[in-house]
């Protein structure tokens, strides 16, 4: 019985609700404030009154669609530029004339400075070894061959060890350009 109490009044309270819903939707609308000619002319507010829709009209100025299709100037061709936040070009500078002994002189390429660069060592460092009496073996791999050796060793015919650290080891081609530091990665 309390049960049925108990839905009845939570019945009554969706009721409820849902006539004040309905009639907070078709309640009267707010009045409508319409800005008649005189009010703009004069500077004054307009009256917080309710205004008839025919008084709103009135004070709606009326379309003018004539002259949409009024005849209109054409842009001309020199004053639009689509592209006016580009840089403007710039004559090249006329040609510099030379005289006959400098025409004559053949022009020669410069020559790079020193020797090209060495190419980069592809060996990683992948382990330190520690042996008992304190001489350390570094572990070097080129990705297909596991190779190790000591300071000063040679490594693949064409790399010499120069120092091995704690962290890294200094390698350098045979003929001793291209001195380059490997970090130890552990892969």
């Amino acid at each position: 019985m309390f049960a049925d109490r108990r839905r009845l009044v939570i019945a009554g309270i969706a009721v409820l609700v849902l006539a004040v819903g309905g009639w907070w939707q078709t309640r009267a609308a707010p009045p409508i404030k319409v800005a008649t000619v005189e009010s703009t002319r004069t500077g004054r507010a307009p009256r917080t009154s309710r205004t008839k829709p025919e008084a709103a009209a009135a004070a709606v100025k009326p379309l003018r669609l004539d002259e949409l299709k009024a005849e209109r100037e054409e842009p001309s061709g020199t004053a639009r530029n689509p592209f006016r936040f580009q840089p403007k070009v710039v004559a090249p500078p006329p040609p510099v004339t030379k005289s006959p002994v400098e025409a004559a002189r053949p022009v020669t390429p410069p020559v790079p400075a020193g020797a090209p660069p060495a190419p980069p060592i592809p060996l990683k460092f992948i382990a330190l070894v520690e042996r008992a009496n304190g001489v350390k073996w570094a572990v070097l791999s080129d990705g297909k061959a596991t190779m190790y050796g000591r300071d000063g060793d040679t490594i693949d015919g064409r790399y010499r060890i120069v120092k091995i650290g704690a962290e890294s080891v200094e390698v350098t081609h045979l003929d001793g350009r291209g001195r380059q530091v490997i970090r130890l990665t552990g892969q």
